[in-house]
């Protein structure tokens, strides 16, 4: 199978990675699953079969790339356009073919992939952390983090209280329809891929492209060692791709969120309007405070939060999401 994960464009270009993989037959969840059921499905994630050095095509509007993968199945594409491309919907189509023959009676390979390229007059871009932003993890700790991970699922998973409500709002800001994307960068395995769109889609929050880590340890173009640095190397792709948008960036206090985020305000000056950080770690307060005391300086604001309807009061009084919003944040909150 060819499993390709949603990519993000402009004009001039698009990006996107993927993987061929055997097909292992993991099928959606179900609220009603066991344990032992998602544990079943969650090795079968993490012990993947990679199809390594065979040539993949993708084709989109008529220009071709073809990629070959890597030791663990992995590919990129990067396709280039001499000429802007014209666009009715900032979701867009690309098709994926596998070329090369791997077992007997095979037959055709494919896959379709999403990527999203901004339409004209878009106001900001939104890029979100996952692990203790969007859904507790415990990220900061191994066991507790581990237990989730392999015994729950997209259903019994659960965001934060408001989170869907919250970014529902910041999608749409004051229009009619769905005008600001979203982003997603974490530094969980390429592996829950499919787990973590499924988790996305059940809660409904808004889709976009998602930036994961791989697990393997050879591979530079996949993972730049800490997590620092990957989330870092990241979010700076789709600053490089996404040239004429700003971005509200937000994460959590629970490893390096606010510190990366100041780094790209210094490398990008101009490109962030906000920076929202879940306070989860309070130890870490004398830190945050010289953070935001540096950001503060540079012209950026960071909100520490403790729930989600701070950020949504905030954002409303920016005039960001409609009031009208509010309440249903504030309901989803539970706040009182």
């Amino acid at each position: 199978m060819i499993l390709p994960y949603k990519g993000f464009g402009n004009s001039h270009e698009i990006y996107f990675l993927g993987r061929v993989l055997r097909d292992r037959g993991i099928v959606a969840s179900n609220l009603e699953d066991k344990k032992w059921q998602n544990f079943k499905k969650m090795y079968k994630r993490f012990m993947s079969w990679e199809i390594p050095n065979v040539r993949v095509r993708a084709e989109f509007q008529g220009i071709v790339q073809t990629a070959t993968t890597d030791d663990e199945g992995y590919f990129v594409i990067h396709l280039h356009f001499q000429k802007p491309i014209t666009l009715d919907s900032p979701w867009q189509e690309v098709r994926v073919e596998l070329l090369d023959k791997v077992v007997k009676n095979q037959g055709e390979v494919r896959a379709i992939n999403q990527v999203f390229i901004p339409l004209k007059n878009i106001g900001f871009g939104v890029i979100s952390d996952i692990d203790d932003t969007i859904v507790p993890t415990g990220a900061t700790r191994l066991f507790t983090m581990l237990k989730t991970t392999f015994m729950g699922n997209a259903h019994t998973r659960l965001p934060f209280p408001g989170i869907a409500a919250f970014y529902q709002a910041l999608a749409k800001g004051n229009a009619d329809q769905v005008s600001h994307p979203f982003f997603y960068v974490s530094s969980s395995p390429w592996n829950l891929y499919d787990f973590l769109m499924e988790f996305l889609e059940v809660h409904q929050i808004p889709k976009g492209p998602l930036m994961l880590r791989d697990l393997g340890l050879s591979r530079e173009q996949f993972i730049a060692g800490s997590h620092w640095e990957h989330k870092l190397k990241q979010v700076e792709k789709i600053f490089e791709i996404e040239k004429h948008l700003q971005f509200v960036l937000i994460g959590d206090s629970g490893q390096h969120d606010p510190e990366i985020y100041l780094q790209v305000v210094k490398d990008y000056p101009g490109r962030v309007k906000m920076i929202y950080i879940r306070d989860i770690k309070t130890s870490r307060h004398p830190e945050l405070l010289a953070i935001e005391s540096e950001l503060k300086n540079l012209g950026i604001p960071m909100l520490l939060i403790k729930n989600t309807h701070e950020a949504a009061s905030h954002a409303a009084a920016q005039g960001w999401i409609p009031k009208s919003a509010l309440e249903r944040v504030q309901v989803a909150s539970e706040v009182t």
